[in-house]
Formats: structure tokens, C-alpha cells, sequence
């Protein structure tokens, strides 16, 4: 089948945000544009907000509120189902507008005002209205923001742009929940109290997103050509297509973090020590992100991302065969690497195998499919864990995730995108 045909709507790539560096030899090793710097500024803040409730939100669900952990499952499945959806619908809204930004600050909006009402909650009920409401905003904003960051860097710089965003995510993932701790120690705060806390970041991440970061402006796409983007795929042409294919196979190997925490306490990690590994992990993660997407635009996103994907097959085998205690600090602390090779450069695959009008329906098509594939990814590997024990769920999943890499090899070009970049 050959590839799609492109369309009067295949526009050349529009000029980048204010700050942006000129494309060419030198521009890899420029300063990120301010869009994008500003756009990383944001998530910091905004995870910073969400990680001062998210990892308290199972004890107080169980034990404040007296729920269970069958309450617990279907409220993050239903937050992040809505999610999923919005991010398709909200990417393809944002290539029919001219500008992407309004999109991007609604969503940022919606979960800074509705994530710290989870204080007022008296009941699961109450947890999942607050819960669905901010996956709403997430889903409203992820999309063009993944496309807006595009948008706003030469292409040279794609990978590094999308790595430091993620670096700036993680740091705030780890930021979140020692802030939390400390209130919670040093000032003996309840948890409410923190929960009604969790607004200055995420009103401040809002604010800095209003000032600081710039639209685009752009072409819209014609209302019937974006509707055909909905509807399937296939206008992105095979390349994209066949990415998205991998992409779910690798999905169905990834499992839920909250197996690899079971694990580690298996190993024998204390209860107490938990969100210090936790921490720790999200350290790698954003260290090792900025790196590895700058790789990725020297090398090409193929090597980068196969070695990303192999390792992660390397880290479950190494949760297969651990035995210690300190097996569980050093291997989840390697799993850490595995996102730092992978999730700046997936994204910018995307941005490089779709021409610029399409992005933002590229981008809502990439979530669907991973969280297309997350929720039987989990249920398969609990699965298997009840059937034949952690080691022989974790190593299956490595295999199926060497598979995915070995497809990765052979439906992209050697250096991973559309334009040989």
C-alpha cells in the first residue's frame, strides 16, 4: 500500500516562536527557544501541584474515607479513560484554530481549579468528580501543547526540546511530594491542608503560561480535512501508521508503575522508604531526558528510542532476577534511563513524521493509542503475576517489549523520521 497522498493542507513548516534559534549545523547547540523553556516551566509547576496529592490520594481514599481499592482502580481508570479521548478530540480542534494556546491555558485552567477541591471531598464519589475534572483539563491541554512546542523549534532542536520538557515534568515529580512531606512533618499539616496547598503551584503554572509563552500563529486546516484526521490514521501516511503499531505493541508491555513498587516491597523496601525510591526514580528520569533527546536529533530517533526500549526489556528482566533489597534500589533506578531514551524522543517522532498542519491530531492519536493499551497491559500482567509469579509476568513483558523494538527496526527509516531527521 503506498503512502497516503498529501494534501493542499501538507503546508511547508510554519516559522518558530519568538526566541527560537535558525535551523542548521549550529542550532542543536543553541538555547532552547523561550516557548519552549516557558512551556517546561509550566509542567514543572503543574506537576509540582498534582505530586503534593497524588501519591497521598490512596491513603486518604482508604483510610479517611473509607473506600476500597476496587474504588480506587475505577477512578483512575475513568480519569484516565476520559483523558485519552479529550487528547484525540482537543489535538484535532487545535489544528482547525489558528493558534493553539487557548486550548493549552483552558486545560492548564480546569485542573488548577478543580485538582485542590479533592480537600473538600466526602466521599469517593465527591474524589471521582474531582478526579474526572482534572483528567478533562489534562486532556484538553496535551495535545497542542505537544504540538505548540513543535510549533516553536527548529527541527534540529526537536528531540532536546521535548526531552527538557519531560526533565522539567519529572523534576516536578519529584519537588511535589517532598513538599508534601515537609508540610506534613515540619509543620504537621492534615492532608486537606496540603490538598487546598496544591493551588499556588498550579495557579502559579497558569500564570506563567498567560505571560510568558507565545502562540504560533498558523494556517488552520480546513474544517473537512481536519474532520477526516478523526477519522482514521491512515492521511498521516504508513510511516506514522506503522510507529503507531509498534507503539501499542510496546504499550501492552509496559506495565502500571505500581507493580514495580510491589515488587520493590517484595524485595523488601520498607513502606517508609517507598516515596524516597519513588523520588529517587523520577531524579533519573529527568536527568537523563534533555541527554537523550539531544541524542536522538544528532543520531536519529530510531537508535535512540530501540536503545530505550531494550533497556526497558533489561530492567524488567532485572526485576525478574533480582533477590535483594539493594536489587530493587539499583534496578528502579535504571528503569529511570529507560524514560530519559524514550519519552522526549517518541514525541518527537511524532512532530517529524506528520507535516505541520496535522500535528495536533498526530499527537491526540499517540495518547489514544498508549492509553489504548495501558489498561490490558496491566490487567494482563496482574494477571500473569496471580497465574506464575512476578518473575515470569516481568519476563514476558521484556520479551514482548524486545519484539516491539525489533518491529521499531524495520517499519522506520534508519534515522527515524519522515524528513531523515
Amino acid at each position: 500500500m503506498a503512502d497516503a497522498p498529501r494534501t493542499t493542507d501538507d503546508a511547508p513548516e510554519p516559522a518558530v516562536a519568538q526566541g527560537a534559534t535558525p535551523t542548521g549545523a549550529h542550532a542543536s547547540a543553541a538555547p532552547l527557544p523561550a516557548n519552549v523553556r516557558a512551556l517546561a516551566a509550566v509542567s514543572f509547576l503543574t506537576d509540582v501541584a498534582s505530586e503534593m496529592i497524588y501519591p497521598l490520594l490512596p491513603g486518604f481514599l482508604t483510610r479517611t474515607l473509607g473506600a476500597g481499592t476496587a474504588a480506587l482502580g475505577a477512578i483512575e481508570g475513568a480519569a484516565e479513560t476520559v483523558s485519552a479521548f479529550l487528547k484525540l478530540a482537543s489535538g484535532r480542534m487545535s489544528d482547525r484554530m489558528s493558534r493553539r494556546k487557548p486550548l493549552v491555558a483552558a486545560g492548564y485552567a480546569v485542573a488548577a481549579l478543580a485538582r485542590p477541591l479533592v480537600a473538600a471531598a466526602g466521599s469517593a464519589a465527591h474524589v471521582l468528580a474531582v478526579r474526572l475534572t482534572d483528567r478533562v483539563g489534562k486532556g484538553i491541554r496535551t495535545s497542542p501543547r505537544d504540538a505548540l512546542i513543535a510549533d516553536s523549534v527548529p527541527e534540529s532542536q526537536r528531540g532536546r526540546a521535548y526531552g527538557f520538557h519531560r526533565a522539567a515534568d519529572h523534576a516536578g515529580a519529584v519537588v511535589g511530594p517532598l513538599v508534601a512531606f515537609a508540610l506534613m512533618t515540619a509543620f504537621e499539616m492534615e492532608m486537606r491542608t496540603v490538598f487546598w496547598l496544591a493551588a499556588v503551584p498550579g495557579l502559579a503554572a497558569v500564570a506563567v503560561l498567560l505571560l510568558l509563552v507565545r502562540d504560533v500563529p498558523r494556517a488552520p486546516n480546513p474544517p473537512r480535512a481536519a474532520a477526516e484526521v478523526v477519522r482514521t490514521a491512515a492521511p498521516f501516511g504508513r510511516p506514522f501508521t506503522r510507529y503507531l503499531g509498534v507503539l501499542f505493541v510496546f504499550t501492552l508491555a509496559n506495565c502500571a508503575d505500581a507493580f514495580l513498587l510491589l515488587r520493590a516491597a517484595e524485595l523488601g523496601v520498607p513502606a517508609a522508604q517507598i516515596p524516597l525510591l519513588w523520588a529517587a526514580h523520577h531524579v533519573v528520569k529527568s536527568l537523563s531526558s534533555t541527554p537523550a533527546g539531544a541524542l536522538s536529533d544528532r543520531i536519529g530517533r530510531r537508535p535512540v528510542l530501540f536503545a530505550g526500549w531494550t533497556w526497558f526489556a533489561a530492567t524488567y528482566a532485572g526485576f525478574a532476577f533480582a533477590t535483594e533489597t539493594w536489587h530493587a534500589w539499583a534496578v528502579f533506578l535504571g528503569y529511570g534511563v529507560f524514560f530519559g531514551l524514550t519519552e522526549g524522543v517518541e514525541k518527537a517522532l511524532v512532530a517529524d513524521l506528520v507535516p505541520a498542519p496535522r500535528r495536533g491530531a498526530a499527537f491526540g492519536w499517540f495518547h489514544a493509542v498508549i492509553a489504548l493499551g495501558a489498561f490490558p497491559a496491566s490487567l494482563l500482567f496482574g494477571l500473569a503475576w496471580s497465574a506464575w509469579g512476578s518473575a515470569a509476568a516481568f519476563l514476558a513483558a521484556g520479551t514482548l517489549a524486545l519484539a516491539a523494538a525489533l518491529g521499531l527496526s524495520l517499519v522506520l527509516p534508519a534515522r527515524g523520521g519522515a524528513r531523515g531527521g
